[in-house]
């Protein structure tokens, strides 16, 4: 099976590089102690089992017997252990090193056992260790998780390992013998690196790949229209647990000003984007959660296109048009900035061009720079030196965001790389990952949620929806889509003998 991304891994162990490149290559080579069934249900992936004490403090997990790695070493409690050390060393840097780091011991009672215990009860705890991709230590002890050779060469358990990588051009996965959930069906996937959106839709009509993620455009209008396309593609839509934001640095002048970002998100047409952008497949938002879960705020709502309001809160902060040529400025100073988002997501360039022209019409000039992501990461995200970026947010299933929006997480490579800090959020925050009852967990994220859109540090531009075209020879995928997405149980799908590829059609 082929398919394709728009960008390249930065490195192939995920709790370092912590984007969703890496994600979707090493969620088929690693697995966690618990994983996500189809319903979202926790259930045991590398655990037989687990035991919560009584006082909420203590997770006792028992492996299943017999695991092995791909190079048929035993998979033990060792492993589970070392790779805890590993994410919450401060030298490895890991922007999910906050989750685990509330750990207060960890032990290792027999090969197949692995405790955990908290100074208090920690409410995501199932859920980080469904998070936890577990590492070999056979391979890993000693070495830096940056540098290691391993990041380009990795021995996982799951269903695959790495095969083939050549930088650039794609990234190939071959069914793993030892694979302790057991063989996979399909033999082979290669995951071929195709930077534009366009480019990667030419290569889908020339049945070179076999899926992709759809821009609105293609899936509501071009598939349709092409009798050849819609005989060979399946189309599937699922609201995605992810949002697109235009994101403040708030380091740098004027966005450390509260007024200043609220005048943005005022004179941004959210539902313009949704419209034009997107062809209406996507949701307006107020709060950083999906859309009617408990833990979306249904009393919230977006800020309106009103760019009179916009205009008068950017005259209190001072910025007025003293020259006449339609740019405000203050202290002789015009206000100009510069988005910058990554290349080959042309929604996202499309989107930055309906804000450009939005925010010229109050006065704001603003220029655009689309960047290549390894560079966009590593030479803008993590240095900070930017002013303001369109990404996106995926969202685990647990409401906690301690990592995107709590002042300590601010580090290099850590995800609060917009600077924000607020002690009441920082509370908000603290108090929801200790309060185990559903209720008054859920009020405490909708306060959250009310207090970061009065304070404006990201515009919420959209949720969208996961559009995702599949070759008909793929078949065993569940219809409809359950709750978990279309790649839920990717490693039950198969490709009758007839409809498979040859070798040369990869290249």
């Amino acid at each position: 099976m082929i398919s394709s991304m728009s960008a390249e891994p930065s490195s192939l162990i995920y709790m370092v590089a912590g984007e969703s490149a890496s994600a979707s290559i090493t969620s088929n080579i690693f697995n966690s102690l618990l994983k996500y069934n189809k319903d979202l249900d926790l259930e045991g992936e590398l655990a037989e089992k687990w035991e919560i004490s009584k006082d909420q403090k203590t997770i006792t997990f028992t492996l299943k017997p017999n695991l092995k790695w791909a190079d048929g070493k035993p998979l033990t409690s060792a492993d589970v252990l070392f790779t805890w050390q590993a994410v919450i060393n401060p030298q490895t840097a890991s922007p999910y090193a906050s989750d685990y780091a509330l750990v207060k011991q960890a032990e290792t009672p027999d090969e197949r056992t692995f405790r955990v215990t908290y100074d208090q009860a920690y409410a995501p705890a199932l859920d980080s260790w469904a998070g936890l991709q577990v590492l070999p230590k056979h391979l890993l002890e000693g070495q830096d998780l940056h540098s290691t050779t391993f990041a380009r060469e990795p021995v996982g358990s799951s269903y695959y390992r790495l095969g083939d990588w050549k930088h650039g051009e794609n990234i190939t996965l071959t069914r793993n013998p030892n694979s302790v959930l057991g063989p996979a069906n399909i033999e082979k996937l290669v995951t071929r690196i195709i930077p534009d959106n366009s480019a990667q839709f030419l290569e889908l009509m020339a049945d070179n790949i076999d899926s992709m993620g759809l821009d609105p455009i293609k899936y509501s209008r071009i598939i349709p229209a092409r009798p050849e396309l819609k005989k060979r593609l399946n189309l599937y839509k699922e609201l995605g647990n992810s949002y697109t934001y235009l994101g403040f640095n708030l380091k740098h002048k004027p966005f450390d000003d509260v007024r200043v970002r609220k005048a943005i998100n005022y004179a941004i047409d959210k539902q313009e984007i949704i419209d034009g952008v997107y062809l209406g497949l996507g949701i307006n938002i107020a709060s950083p959660y999906k859309p009617g879960t408990r833990w979306s705020n249904p009393d919230l709502m977006p800020y309106p296109y009103n760019p009179a309001k916009a205009k008068a809160l950017l005259k209190e902060a001072g910025f007025v048009d003293t020259d006449g040529d339609g740019i405000l400025e203050r202290d002789s100073k015009p206000f100009t900035f510069e988005i910058i988002t990554n290349n080959g997501n042309k929604e996202r360039e499309k989107t930055a061009i309906f804000i450009q022209r939005r925010l010229k019409e109050i006065g704001i000039d603003v220029s655009i720079r689309s960047i290549e992501w390894a560079s966009f990461i590593s030479r803008f995200i993590k240095t900070g030196d930017f002013d303001v970026v369109i990404l996106g947010w995926g969202l685990g299933l647990d409401p906690d965001q301690f990592n995107i929006w709590h002042s300590s997480q601010q580090k290099p490579g850590q995800f609060n790389f917009i600077g924000y800090n607020n002690p009441s959020v920082d509370r908000l925050l603290e108090q929801g990952r200790t309060e185990l009852d559903p209720d008054k967990r859920m009020k405490i994220y909708h306060k959250f949620a009310k207090v970061l859109l009065e304070d404006s540090p990201v515009v919420y531009l959209s949720a969208g929806y996961g559009l995702t075209a599949i070759h008909k020879r793929i078949q065993g995928i569940i219809n409809p889509i359950p709750p978990a997405g279309v790649g839920y149980d990717s490693q039950k799908w198969y490709i009758p003998e007839p409809l498979r590829r040859n070798e040369i059609s990869t290249n």
